[in-house]
């Protein structure tokens, strides 16, 4: 489903809001200086009380490939409620003439050429399924400060291949988060390519999982989102140990692992499908093995792995 000639892809963009009125008309400005605009924008706002809607509504006005839409809040809100807003949003878009959807947070600012890079690096290659970019919040560099591969796409910018999402079946519902993460690994597993391009980067304004949370609080739901989403043990000691670096120093990791192995030892339910899960840790002990023949002092394998 490609167009032709020298033409950019097209593509549609959704954004589940919930009380983003501080930072919302960073992100609707970064997208109406784009040098390619969508061809449609859904930002479904979950019932918010802090003025994101009304921000949202001053700029539908003013742009008609913009669309408002408001939702109720559902009884028991969780990880999972994204996935109930952005398909709200997605049902808007299905009848749209596109090849590229995206999911894009309500919090993110971004150069006018972001989204003309990545449907350029989607048109460039077939085979690529989901795209992104490194993201910088305050002084932390998703990819220099974490222990990632590059195949991984960020949640706050994901971009879709329209045949991709379709054959992964959309983002599944996850009360204990890891929706971003599983939607693309899924897209792995079925043989798609996923990539997280360094050329650019977008800036990420509100640091992540830290509404009402304290830093521990939020390492330890960390460790436990890890086992819930398969990691391999082995796996989530080295990245303990690495996170062991990061401030709080030493008991950051130290919370991550205790999140972790509490689920561990009681055997906790996973959510995700036994497929996907031996799929997550022959990726994980395959970047083991370069780590340990590389050395753990250099970390050039994490951007080719």
């Amino acid at each position: 489903m490609h167009d032709c000639g020298d033409l950019p892809l097209k593509y549609v963009l959704i954004t589940p809001a919930r009380n983003e009125a501080s930072h919302i008309e960073k992100t609707l400005q970064s997208v109406a200086a784009q040098s390619v605009l969508p061809e449609k924008w859904v930002i479904v706002s979950d019932a918010s009380t802090d003025g994101t809607d009304d921000i949202v509504r001053k700029y539908a006005e003013k742009y008609l490939w913009l669309t408002y839409l408001r939702i109720e809040a559902a009884a028991d809100r969780n990880f999972a409620s994204k996935v109930r807003t952005f398909n709200a949003g997605y049902e808007l878009v299905r009848e749209t003439d596109y090849q590229i959807i995206g999911n894009l947070d309500a919090d993110v600012v971004f150069e006018s050429g972001y989204m003309g890079y990545l449907l350029a690096k989607f048109k460039e290659d077939p085979e690529l399924g989901v795209a992104g970019t490194d993201y910088i919040e305050g002084d932390f560099h998703s990819f220099r400060d974490s222990y990632i591969s590059d195949k991984h796409v960020n949640g706050q910018i994901q971009l879709f291949r329209r045949n991709c999402f379709e054959e992964i079946g959309g983002y599944t519902p996850i009360p204990h988060g890891g929706i971003d993460w599983v939607a693309v690994t899924t897209a792995r597993m079925k043989g798609w390519k996923t990539r997280s391009f360094d050329e650019k980067t977008y800036t990420h304004l509100r640091p992540m999982g830290t509404a009402g949370k304290s830093t521990l609080r939020m390492r330890y739901d960390y460790g436990q989102k890890d086992y819930f989403l398969g990691n391999h043990p082995l796996w989530e000691v080295v990245r303990g140990f690495f996170q062991m670096k990061s401030r709080p120093y030493l008991i950051s990791g130290v919370f991550i692992l205790a999140g972790y192995f509490s689920c561990w030892f009681t055997r906790k339910k996973r959510p995700i499908s036994r497929e996907l899960l031996l799929f997550n840790r022959k990726e994980q002990m395959e970047r083991l093995k370069k780590l340990f023949s590389s050395g753990s002092g250099n970390r050039g394998w994490l951007r080719k792995s």
